[in-house]
């Protein structure tokens, strides 16, 4: 039997116009191993480094304790607190997008073109293994509030498959004045969709789809509402 890894996954939700909210789903390339050419949210395998003492003294916003807690007990506090550390270095690896706050606790602001560039070729520095998260928090002075990511499912995969996965699921609301890339190394397109609108479209040969990235949609796709969902999740 093939033991599973340990991995994380973040929904990002943000608000639309009329009251309701979209989640954004990413296209894997289809050369991938796992799920090549599917939807799926943005997140990948945790590694040891999302627990050094380099990355947690980067961390705010969630105790190890409760971090543990949060994950039934399974882990220790450090492995606990690299779960949603995984989901924010996943979700800039893959598509840019910071969970972060300045030393100060301000939120940050990716508009001006030369922080812009200067943050992405960061991220491209990360994805090459040319620079360590942490060591890129640290020279960018930024810190994961790791109370925007909400945990919310458990996944794993059935003992069958030759890759397993142990996944933690999170929800994040996309931050102010951030824009997803369209694509990366990792994404060949991304896509922000009204849960229930890509629930629909999940038997056409065009989106490719799998659970649990279904049920999550069919669930969120029940709340209906921005109102219901930060309710649902303690969004602040």
């Amino acid at each position: 039997m093939v033991y599973p890894r340990y991995a994380s996954t973040v929904v990002l939700v943000r608000r639309d116009g009329n009251g309701s909210f979209e989640v954004l789903l990413t296209r894997r390339p289809p050369e991938m191993r796992f799920l090549g050419g599917f939807y799926v949210f943005p997140g990948g395998t945790v590694h040891e480094d999302d627990y050094s003492p380099e990355v947690l003294k980067r961390c705010r916003g969630l105790s190890g304790a409760d971090a543990q807690k949060i994950l039934d007990n399974c882990h220790t506090t450090e492995v606990a607190l690299g779960h949603w550390v995984a989901v924010f270095r996943e979700v800039f690896e893959e598509v840019g997008i910071l969970l972060c706050v300045s030393d100060a606790g301000a939120p940050i602001s990716l508009d001006a073109p030369d922080v812009n560039k200067r943050i992405e070729l960061g991220r491209q520095a990360i994805v090459r293994k040319q620079l360590k998260f942490g060591a890129f928090l640290e020279s960018e002075n930024l810190v994961c509030d790791l109370a925007k990511g909400v945990y919310f499912d458990h996944w794993v995969t059935p003992d069958i498959y030759s890759m397993r996965f142990d996944t933690r699921f999170y929800i994040a609301e996309l931050p102010e004045h951030q824009v997803p890339l369209a694509r990366s190394e990792e994404v060949t397109h991304s896509l922000w969709i009204k849960p229930q609108d890509a629930f629909a479209r999940m038997d056409q040969k065009n989106f490719p789809i799998l659970p649990p990235t279904t049920t999550v949609l069919q669930n969120l796709a029940g709340l209906g509402t921005w109102e219901r969902l930060r309710a649902e999740f303690g969004l602040a």
